[in-house]
């Protein structure tokens, strides 16, 4: 008798995401004493002696940051970071052998984590790069959060977008199918639509997702107030202020 014997195939695990640190200093022997110290720590060391060598850098998607100096042959760490802009998924930590209470002012009001006088000990480096790790990390995941909901509502049809417009504006039902025309049941159908492919818990949830996609708020044109079943244009029922005819005797 053949006996069939189970193949168990190993269980792929994903590489662990090793964070990166830049670093950008002209001097070299800077470089050469920061090198070995990011990588006992377990992160990816990445030395440029120029901004623009940082600049030619891929950017990461992995929680980075980067250590920069304020003097540089090309581009000074000011501008650098001012070129930087918004670019929160990698803060900055600024090291220099000579500052001004002026600059590190204006690095810090630009988003730096921190501003080291050269020299400076090395637990002292070790946890700003830590916390600005930290930092990086988290704009990673609010970016990604935010491609999602990019991604749901660029799914959406029209009339499912002119929908969630209308609901997340703070309009019911039936004010939204009096708004665009359609019935109610219709409105419910596409609202169920929108919260599924924008994957929606609720109306609050949805309503914080078209907050972060700062998308106009809609403007009800037809109505200010929900059409009534009492409202005789709507239910074809008389009036109570008419008064019944009277009787021919």
């Amino acid at each position: 008798m053949t006996v069939k014997r189970e193949v168990i195939m190993p269980r792929m695990e994903s590489p662990p995401i090793v964070p990166v640190v830049f670093v950008v200093d002209d001097d070299i022997s800077v470089r050469e004493s920061l090198e070995p110290l990011i990588a006992f720590e377990g992160w990816k060391a990445v030395m440029c002696a120029s901004a623009k060598e940082f600049l030619e850098q891929q950017r990461t998607a992995v929680p980075s940051c980067l250590i920069l100096d304020i003097s540089l042959p090309d581009l000074n760490g000011l501008d650098l970071q001012e070129q930087l802009g918004d670019r929160t998924e990698i803060p900055i930590i600024f090291i220099t052998g000579y500052g001004d209470v002026p600059m590190t002012v204006k690095a810090m009001k630009a988003g730096a984590v921190e501003f080291l006088m050269k020299p400076f000990p090395d637990d002292v480096l070790i946890k700003a790069i830590r916390y600005a790790l930290d930092r990086s990390a988290t704009a990673l995941e609010d970016e990604s959060a935010l491609q999602s909901i990019r991604d749901g509502h660029s799914s959406l049809s029209r009339r499912e977008r002119e929908v969630m417009a209308l609901v997340v504006a703070g309009l019911l039902n039936k004010q939204v199918g009096f708004e665009l025309g359609i019935s109610e049941i219709t409105v419910k159908a596409h609202r169920g639509q929108v919260m599924r492919k924008m994957k929606a818990r609720s109306l609050p949830d949805l309503v914080n997702m078209n907050a972060r996609l700062r998308l106009p708020e809609a403007q009800s044109s037809k109505v200010e107030h929900p059409p009534s079943l009492t409202d005789p244009m709507v239910s074809g029922t008389p009036s109570s202020n008419k008064s019944a005819p009277k009787t021919v005797t």
